[in-house]
């Protein structure tokens, strides 16, 4: 049976897209992935970016507020923030839980190519975790 994953951040926008869009990658058929935000702040187009440098399309990616998934019974939550983390409302799930506080690209200052480049650090910060979840709890 697919697991179910779950990747929470406070507006569902950068990380937990881009966590979303890793995590599908490599997770194949194993599980089937969601992400979802404390509040729903729309698809970053430099995530969607720096994701399609990847090869991987989170274009069609929405942007969901976590009341909409609490029927699901996830086995695995993952905040990527701390605010997430400490805003998320307890919902009833067996889900073993997860914590990583990924630096928030959205907030990069300087030019675009210094934000870009914070993009994709993060990018490759998530990207390296998400292959290691994987690996370690769906193996």
């Amino acid at each position: 049976m697919k697991k179910k994953i779950l990747i929470l951040c406070t507006g569902n926008s950068c990380r937990s897209q881009i966590a979303e869009g890793y995590m599908r990658y490599f997770t194949g058929n194993k599980a089937d992935v969601y992400s979802a935000g404390v509040e729903a702040h729309g698809v970053n187009p430099k995530a969607i970016s720096i994701m399609a440098e990847d090869g991987i399309d989170i274009s069609n990616h929405t942007s969901n507020n976590i009341d909409e998934y609490r029927d699901i019974d996830f086995d695995y939550v993952i905040t990527v923030c701390d605010n997430a983390r400490e805003r998320c409302p307890f919902f009833p799930t067996k889900a073993l839980k997860f914590h990583y506080n990924f630096p928030d690209p959205a907030k990069a200052t300087g030019t675009d190519s210094e934000i870009t480049t914070q993009f994709k650090s993060v990018g490759q910060l998530i990207k390296n975790y998400c292959e290691d979840f994987v690996n370690t709890n769906l193996s």
